[in-house]
């Protein structure tokens, strides 16, 4: 079975959802001075959701180029087989979390160096802990629930460890996880994939998640033999940082965007034959059909 049956190039209509977004935190955002990065941020918090239908194209963002987007996707496998540490996350295909786990902060928080820690993203999705003190892989059972029972409305996925995650010595995760509540439904043998998104960094680090999540539903689809239909992203905190340093002002980019016009959306492509989601390596999956405006170097506020 086709896992996806994406409508041709030419016929397939251009998405500003993504470009409104921006718009819309711009417009009716207000600014928080204080955040743990340092620097300001234009915040709204629960803007509209992104909803795509998937044969219209993969949400792999056309208003800068994207051309480190097999990283993502391989951060989201790494964190679906359970990786944690800098040296695991390295072997999926994903190098960029080493500001983030230095060997300062893991040292703050009790963890060995490069160490994201028991209550980061990949620990919760893979070893939940249990009440006997054994360990549950939410997305095994996730893609059982939905092969034995696929219209229950509780194939949901958690990335959040209460007791591991707050300030005043709780912290035991690097970060605190920012995405990851999944919400699956599948109906007429169709697969829909609601993210929800608890702090969203909309210039740099959504269009990350866009991709790595579609490219989720067309695996989860694939792996239990469903179409892949509709994912939809909504936001809790969605911010844009401000700050009277150009260095990391990511304002003045995200007006240049707004002033890109609309593109189709391009064409993922998953090697048919991986079968099992713990299987998945960032080389089986390609772009096609991607026309984008070109790159944007914008600030990353850590």
């Amino acid at each position: 079975m086709t896992t996806i049956e994406y409508r041709p190039y030419d016929e397939r209509v251009p998405d500003e959802q993504y470009k409104r977004s921006l718009g819309y935190i711009l417009d009716h955002g207000e600014l928080a001075q204080e955040t743990a990065q340092g620097v300001g941020a234009i915040t709204y918090i629960a803007p509209p959701p992104m909803h795509f239908d998937l044969s219209n194209g993969i949400p792999l963002i056309t208003e800068r180029k994207i051309g480190f987007w097999k990283k993502p996707i391989a951060e989201i496998l790494a964190f679906v087989k359970g990786k944690r540490t800098l040296t695991e996350l390295e072997e999926e295909g994903c190098n960029f979390w080493t500001p983030w786990a230095t060997r300062a902060k893991c040292e703050s928080m009790g963890l060995e160096s490069g160490d994201l820690g028991p209550g980061s993203y990949g620990a919760a999705f893979h070893d939940f802990p249990k009440q006997d003190g054994a360990t549950f892989n939410q997305f095994q059972h996730l893609v059982t629930q939905i092969k034995e029972y696929p219209w229950a409305r509780t194939h949901f996925v958690t990335p959040w460890i209460p007791y591991l995650i707050g300030r005043g010595g709780h912290q035991k995760a690097v970060v605190s996880p920012c995405h990851g509540w999944i919400h699956c439904r599948v109906i007429d043998k169709k697969l829909t994939l609601h993210v929800y998104q608890r702090s969203a960094d909309f210039p740099v680090g959504v269009p990350s998640n866009m991709i790595q999540y579609a490219a989720l539903t067309l695996m989860i689809a694939q792996v239990t033999g469903l179409k892949a239909h509709r994912f939809v992203h909504s936001f809790s905190d969605a911010h844009i940082y401000t700050s009277t340093n150009p260095e990391e002002d990511q304002v003045p980019a995200v007006r240049e965007m707004l002033q890109r016009a609309a593109k189709r959306l391009p064409t993922l492509i998953v090697d048919p034959n991986v079968t099992d989601l713990f299987e998945f390596k960032e080389d089986d999956f390609s772009i096609m059909d991607y026309e984008p405006h070109p790159s944007m170097q914008i600030p990353v506020a850590v």
